[in-house]
């Protein structure tokens, strides 16, 4: 049985924008929450994807969570996050 052909050059591309199911998994805040800063400007607004769809840019939502300050204080403990 032939071995399967493997392109070495093929690379794993992380996505460029974020839908916005993906975005509160992403990000780890509530759909609402997520609304409520885009409305005050401390949130990344989305694109206009497609005529009926909106998206933001991965780049936008890494830069934005490296902007947020360091916190001292562990989660609550019934977060259940680390």
């Amino acid at each position: 049985m032939p071995k399967p052909r493997v392109n070495p050059t093929k690379a794993v591309l992380k996505p460029v924008m974020v839908c916005r199911e993906t975005l509160s998994d992403l990000t780890g805040l509530s759909e609402s929450l997520i609304e409520a800063k885009i409305r005050a400007g401390t949130f990344p607004k989305p694109r206009q994807a497609s005529e009926r769809r909106v998206a933001w840019l991965l780049r936008e939502i890494e830069e934005w969570a490296e902007k947020l300050p360091v916190s001292d204080l562990p989660p609550p403990a019934n977060t259940g996050r680390i």
